[in-house]
């Protein structure tokens, strides 16, 4: 069933959406700090507040059922983003990146989140209206990434990079960061500093979980506004998470299960929306297969399940971790490392006061 949405609905939501994406970069751009708790909270309240008027509003100009299909949508987007965060605090450690600077990063890797999944939903939707076997291999492929999530070494430090080392064959780079710049001057030579490294590594991690994230949603829903918007929602917001949450995302250590059962839940739901819809030859003669049917609101219920099973366990376990060792147990904007504050100020050598690179 195709979503009929007005079209200045559809237009305004891009545009709006597009105008707190730029004031959002602009406000990093223009005073990079780290966000207190307070701010970060804010923030995240904001995000979630918008994404749940906007789905209200897809259910007044179009229907209950896209609004469910949304929810899910960006709730599965949204838990699979946390997941790409917890890739984001490696890579942001692994490079140790001063804490002020850390926004910056977060919203460009974001920024380059949101351009890697638009094109994959372009060519998911293409090739999906054309070829609806290629759930199959939409279903295997999440099932396999459900796999990998629960495997031990699941999250792999991104610091050390096969891209990572490749690259810096061929570029020279400084041993420490020049405040935000790409490029700076030590000893008379112009090389580019670290906070470029960590915008490939970013970059890479993005393309991976684009990978998982959109065949993901398109088990969901078909609708490229709502695929779009869902993964817009999810990754607003996400910059402010990651300052709220501070270290605390390692101390979850079920939340990767419950990232993992939702992924192989919608590969098989895939799948056997594949059967039902089957046209291969080889299957059933061409004809449809009759399997049992995934609704939108049971695939809602088993999302909210996994995301609230998983935290709620890990929270306990983290928990009885810290009063068995005596540690304090609490939410916040993660702490600047001793480094941070030298390094904010760039490296000691001599280099070029031009604040154009």
């Amino acid at each position: 069933m195709t979503l009929a949405l007005p079209l200045w609905f559809e237009i305004g939501s891009m545009v709006l959406l597009t105008a707190i994406l730029i004031v959002d970069l602009l406000l990093i751009i223009k005073r990079p700090h780290v966000p207190s708790m307070r701010e970060a909270s804010l923030w995240v309240g904001f995000y979630v507040l918008l994404a749940l008027v906007f789905a209200g509003a897809i259910y007044l100009l179009g229907d209950a059922q896209h609004a469910t299909e949304f929810v899910a949508g960006w709730l599965t987007e949204y838990s699979l983003s946390i997941d790409n965060l917890f890739v984001f605090v490696l890579i942001l450690g692994a490079f140790k990146v001063p804490s002020a600077y850390q926004q910056r990063a977060l919203m460009i890797g974001i920024v380059l989140a949101l351009v890697f999944r638009g094109i994959f939903i372009l060519v998911g939707a293409a090739i999906i209206e054309r070829f609806i076997a290629v759930f199959f291999i939409f279903g295997a492929w999440l099932i396999w990434t459900a796999w990998q999530q629960v495997k031990p070494g699941g999250h792999e430090d991104q610091g050390d990079s096969w891209i990572i080392r490749q690259v810096k064959k061929v570029l020279p780079f400084s041993d420490e960061y020049d405040g935000g710049k790409l490029r700076t001057t030590v000893d008379g030579k112009r090389m580019f500093t670290p906070f470029l490294l960590v915008l490939i590594a970013l970059g890479a991690t993005d393309l991976l979980f684009a990978l998982d994230s959109i065949p993901a949603i398109f088990g969901i829903t078909q609708s490229p506004f709502i695929v779009f918007t869902a993964n817009v929602f999810a990754l607003m917001g996400l910059r402010q998470l990651y300052f709220l949450l501070g270290g605390l995302l390692e101390k979850l250590p079920y939340l990767k299960y419950g990232i993992a059962a939702i992924l192989a839940f919608i590969g098989v739901k895939l799948i056997l929306h594949a059967l039902h819809e089957n046209e291969l030859p080889f299957i059933n003669g061409g004809e449809p297969v009759a399997v049992p049917d995934i609704t939108t609101g049971m695939s809602l219920i088993f999302i909210l399940a996994a995301m609230v099973v998983s935290t709620v366990a890990s929270v306990w376990k983290a928990k009885q971790v810290a009063k068995a060792t005596g540690e304090t147990l609490h939410f916040g904007a993660a702490e600047p490392h001793a480094h941070d504050s030298a390094a904010d100020q760039g490296p000691a050598k001599d280099r070029d006061s031009d604040a154009g690179n």
